[in-house]
């Protein structure tokens, strides 16, 4: 539980590093799609604390978690596009919610 806050605190310092280079990008690209990309995806990061957490509803929470993920690597693919380093940065995230997917389909094979 102790390395939790860590690397979320870790994880939301890359993903800012890699808006704020994207958002840099505006003056020589339209960058919008790929920034509301990212907004779509903290979104779907927070409704699924929402759902696990507040609400206990374990199997929405793994719907939500899957979402999370293709919006994750869209963001991912749209960041790198724009600059290759800012798709790079969202890779231990993937890497992260994968993992917490892992964890959340366990929990809901055992609890289910």
């Amino acid at each position: 539980a102790w390395v939790f806050a860590p690397v979320w605190t870790l994880l939301y310092l890359i993903m800012g590093i890699a808006a704020w280079l994207v958002w840099r990008q505006r003056r020589v690209a339209r960058v919008t799609p790929a920034l509301a990309l990212f907004l779509v995806q903290l979104a779907l990061n927070a409704a699924w604390s929402w759902l696990f957490f507040g609400l206990h509803h374990i199997g929405w929470a793994l719907i939500d978690l899957a979402a999370l993920w293709l919006a994750i690597g869209a963001t991912l693919l749209a960041f790198w596009a724009h600059r290759p380093l800012a798709g790079l940065l969202m890779i231990p995230y993937l890497l992260w919610v994968s993992f917490a997917a892992l964890l959340n389909f366990q929990f809901w094979r055992l609890n289910g």
